[in-house]
Order: structure tokens, then sequence, then C-alpha cells
């Protein structure tokens, strides 16, 4: 199959814009609870009439700041409440939101903000006041500059006092689908940052037909809830919550990680959203607990039991009775723990921007976390596909949204149609013409194929694609992705274009690091640079690349790899926002330790010490 479309599941209204959205919640369900803010060790509910009485009460306050329709503001900032309630009072002020990422650099929130011609910023803190001040000479079109953490909202609601009802109303009236809603910058791992133009209409129709796709997810009788967590200036948790607005969603917000499972015992949410990579550091965390314990053989054989009974659920045919026996004693010594660490209500887990290997998904899933893994971009407001709660196959990223259309080109490339694409690039018509193919299909860049049930899968991004000398192609997701599945292991980069084998960079998990080491009879404080040559590690990690090099063939395989006394973060400039690797620059900043790889025959036993 090469092409898979599933048809809307609701009329199409090119006069809405979202404001609207948050209009009818209020007008059908005035006193359900839409947000819940921290307070003390617990939550305060804010009801959908709450919520936009503030929300009313900023966009007027904008409006006596000269915040014009149409104007731009940037906003950097935390995932936090303030974040949904300054999101929708910029709509209701009939102005266009421009998110920085709160770990941004000086340099990228400069980009941002020029390139959007942003004329206010509201920022959160005053280290992002700082980054800010550094370009602020550079911006001479931002005319305001708010601070969250100095009260600035509340003084912003305080002036907004005269501004009549009425002037409200008409603002968020003025708008319709096919104007701009938002600015969203790509996350530049292919380059400088593009500016994503989504549009009302991308939120609005995307939301009404998402929430019927998964009406068990977002319209639960038994309530349906979520704690964001990732951020917010991402494309993915911010259609998200725009979702849930939609579909009266009770949202919590935890800007640290660190406090998660706090907020998550506490907040107890029916359904999370995530990456991959929280859901491998859930995992690792659980075996590594298990490991200090005495109980990791334990954990191994539950792990074992939990993906047989999820494979033999997905399958259909009667579970055996020796496996069902089994998946029920490991269920009450095991999953029912990490289950309760979760919130103990949790039915479904979204996850997307990589992919989520089959085994996880399948262990989630025999937990009695379903994990509906997605796939899209920036420019198609996140989602395109999506397992859904009665059509899931894991190890997949699902069927087409209603309203959405993928093809597979020739090359493999994925090609998506429908509402959800975006409009254009802002100021950027020549990289428009080239997104956008001569039928108007957007072309993503990344390689997949259809199933004969219209089931799509990932195998790599089509610019990331390896040529070996001997002229072997290699999608490197694969490889990277069984590797990064390990403890041990925080990042991978694949390397080997146009070299006679294939090789990798490796960088170690600072987190479980200390963890795994204590629980192999080491030196838990060793450091980094001591480990990243240590034997022990070296031999764990030779274990995970011999574990991805049996999905491949021979010649796709890595035959040496090397481990680096540090580690890729977005500080460094090798990661983006979203945690994905910026692959040009690793290269770049690491080419003597890859020339290295290369200087002799690979070694019999697969790494090199650095």
């Amino acid at each position: 199959m090469n092409q898979a479309e599933t048809p809307a599941a609701v009329p199409a209204d090119p006069t809405a814009n979202t404001a609207d959205l948050l209009v009818r919640r209020v007008a059908e369900t005035p006193d359900k609870v839409l947000f819940a803010k921290p307070a003390g060790d617990g939550w305060q509910d804010v009801t959908a009439a709450e919520f936009e009485a503030e929300v009313i009460a900023l966009a007027k306050g904008l409006v006596a700041a000269g915040v014009q329709p149409g104007d731009k503001i940037g906003i950097m900032c935390r995932t936090r409440y303030e974040w949904a309630l300054i999101d929708f009072a910029t709509f209701y002020a009939g102005a266009v939101l421009v998110p920085v990422y709160d770990t941004s650099s000086p340099v990228q929130v400069q980009w941002n903000l020029s390139d959007s011609g942003a004329s206010a910023v509201i920022l959160e803190t005053a280290d992002h006041f700082a980054r800010f001040d550094e370009v602020a000479a550079d911006l001479p079109r931002v005319r305001n500059v708010w601070q969250i953490e100095l009260g600035d909202l509340d003084k912003i609601v305080s002036s907004g006092k005269g501004v009549p009802d009425d002037e409200i109303v008409r603002r968020r009236g003025l708008a319709d689908g096919d104007d701009l809603a938002t600015i969203i910058y790509t996350s530049g791992s292919m380059g400088r940052p593009k500016g994503c133009v989504i549009t009302h209409s991308n939120f609005v129709e995307l939301a009404r037909n998402s929430a019927v796709a998964l009406q068990e997810v977002v319209q639960d009788p038994r309530g349906a809830s979520t704690l964001l967590f990732i951020p917010l200036a991402h494309v993915f948790a911010r259609f998200i919550s725009v979702l849930c607005v939609h579909g009266g969603v009770r949202v919590g917000h935890q800007p640290d990680t660190r406090n998660l499972l706090p907020s998550l015992a506490t907040f107890a949410p029916s359904f999370l959203l995530a990456v991959p990579r929280v859901f491998e550091k859930v995992y690792n965390s659980a075996e590594q607990s298990a490991e200090s314990s005495g109980r990791g053989g334990i954990f191994r054989k539950a792990v074992h039991a939990a993906v047989e009974y999820s494979k033999a659920k997905e399958n259909g045919g009667s579970i055996p009775f020796g496996l069902r026996m089994r998946f029920a004693l490991y269920d009450r010594l095991v999953f029912s723990r990490l289950r309760a660490a979760m919130g103990g209500n949790v039915r479904y887990a979204v996850s997307g921007s990589a992919p989520l290997g089959a085994r996880l998904g399948h262990f989630f899933h025999s937990l009695g976390i379903k994990v509906l893994e997605g796939y899209g971009l920036t420019e198609t407001t996140a989602p395109a596909t999506v397992n859904l709660p009665q059509r899931t196959k894991i190890g997949t990223v699902g069927v087409p949204l209603p309203g959405v259309a993928i093809r597979i080109h020739d090359d493999g490339e994925i090609l998506v149609k429908g509402i959800d694409v975006f409009k254009e690039y802002w100021n950027n018509p020549e990289q428009t013409a080239a997104a956008f193919d001569e039928d108007g299909w957007f072309r993503t860049g990344d390689l997949g194929s259809l199933d004969e049930d219209g089931f799509l899968s990932i195998t790599g991004r089509k610019k990331e694609i390896i040529v070996t000398a001997g002229g072997k192609n290699v999608a490197p997701a694969v490889l990277e992705d069984s590797i990064r599945a390990n403890p041990l292991v925080s990042q991978v980069v694949v390397v080997g274009d146009q070299r006679p084998f294939i090789a990798c960079l490796i960088t170690l998990d600072q987190e479980m690091l200390p963890v795994w080491l204590s629980n192999n009879g080491l030196d838990r404080s060793m450091p980094l640079e001591e480990a990243a040559r240590h034997p022990a590690v070296l031999a764990e990690l030779q274990r995970a690349v011999d574990a991805a090099n049996a999905q491949v063939s021979r010649a796709e395989s890595i035959r040496k790899f090397v481990v680096l006394p540090t580690d890729f973060t977005e500080q460094s400039g090798h990661l983006t926002p979203k945690l994905s690797i910026k692959r040009n620059e690793i290269l770049k900043d690491f080419a003597d330790q890859i020339e290295d790889l290369y200087s002799s025959s690979p070694s019999t036993e697969g790494f090199s010490l650095r």
C-alpha cells in the first residue's frame, strides 16, 4: 500500500478560530474543571468559566498595553498554568503567540523574536530576562517586556479594567480559519529554525477530529485528565493543550521533571503525553531499582512474561494458562508498584517525537497502559497518524487521523496532506515551495511504509540516510533507537557515510551510571571519564551494540564504537529542545573522534577507547 486516508469525522467550519473552542466549552459546561493549579501539596481546580474569566481579564490588559490585532507576542516560559492562560488571552486579544523554548540561547531568542516581528515578549524568570537582555538592542520592535515571576501578569490585568467586554468579543472573532494562529519555530536540527505558520483551522479542525478519534482518551466518562510536563513551546504539548480545552480534559502542569513522580501521585492523570525517552527512563529506573534490591532476576522474568502476555493479547488468541498465572503473579509483585508510582490511574500514554521500540510498547501495555504511538512534525501541527485505543499495532505509529492522508513516495519518503498541514514557512517562500510536491503534498523528509491495514511505520530520515563506501544505504535510527534503550546509554550517533563500515559515538547516562556501577559491584562515584574507559562498561555497551546489530544485515551493522567522556545536551549545542540530536553539529564537533574510528581496521572487541 502506498496511500492511506481517513475521512474527516467532523464537518469543517472555515469561520471558526481557536478562541471559539474555549467559548463553546464554557457555553456547554461552564462548571467543568479544565485546569488544576499547584496548591501546596495538592491542586486547586479551575472551571471552564473561571478560566475564561482570567483569560478575558488578561486579554483586556494586553489591549490596554497597546497590543493590536495581528501583533506577535513572544513567550519564554516553562510548562505551567500561566502558559495556557497567556495562550488563550492572546487569542482573545486577536494577537499571535510566538513560543521560544525556555532553554534557548540569546542567539535563538533573538532569531525567533526578530524573524517573527514580535512587538512584545513575556518571560518567566530572571534568567530568561538575562538571556533576552543580551540581545534586546537587536530587537527594536519589542516595546513591552513582561516577567511572570515579578508579578507582571497581575499588573497587566490591573491595567485593563477599563477595556469594555465588547472589545474582547470583537477581537476574538476577527480571525477566520485560514488566518495565522501561531508561529512555531522548528527545532533547528537541520539548520536555522524555520517559522511554521499554523492556522486557526489547523488547531480547530485537528482538535475536533482528534477528539472523535481519541474519544476514549479525551472524553473518558470516568474523568479524563493529564499532567503536562514536556515543553508547551513544542507543537506536541501545545496541540494537546488546545485539544484538552476542546474536549473538557482536566490539565495540570509540572515544569520540573525532577518532581514528576510526586506530582503524578497527587494528580493521578488518566493519560500522559511523553516522548520515548521518558518511557525508557521509567523502564530503566525500575530495572536498576530492582537490581539494587536484589530483585533483578524477578524483574527480568516479569518483563519477559509481560511482553509475551501483551503479544498474545494483541494477536487476539487464547492466552495459555501458564502464562496467565505467571503474569498475574508478576502483576501483583512488580507491575502494581509501577502503576502506583504513576498515580495509579493512567490508562493511556500518547507518545511521539521519536520511535518507541515494540518491546517497551508491549511492556507498558501489559501494565494496563496502552501506549498510543503517533507520528507528526511541527509542520503537521503535531499528529498526522496515531494508534487508536481500539485500533492499535505496537511497533507502528498508527493510522491517519480523520481528515489526514498519508502517501509513500517511490523513494520511500512520507508525504502528508490534510487538515493538519501548516500553511507556509514565515517569510520564506523558497523553503515553502520546496516543502510541497506538485500535487500539494507536504514532504516530511522521513522514510516509512504503510501496511495492508494503513498503519504507518517509520524507517528513518531521508536526509540522514548513510551511504557506505560500498554503496549500502543505512538508516541510523534503527540502530540508535535500539542502543539508546540500554540504561547506561544517553545518546547514540551512528556514522559511516562514505566510509568502509558503520560505527557510532555513544555517551553515558549520568543519572543512571552511578546506579548501574553500584549494581555491578563498582564504585558508584567513578568519574565519567574513567567510566567511559572501564572494561565492564564497555562490555555492557558491546552487548547493546550486538543486540542492535542482530536487527540488521552484516553490511549495516556497527563494527566499532567510541564512548565519549561527555554528553550531548541542548546547552552544548548538540540537542534540540525536544532532545533530538543535531547530527550535523555532532559530526563537526567530534570529527577527530570519528576519524580515529576509521584509522585502523575494526577491532574484534568493537569498541574504541578515547
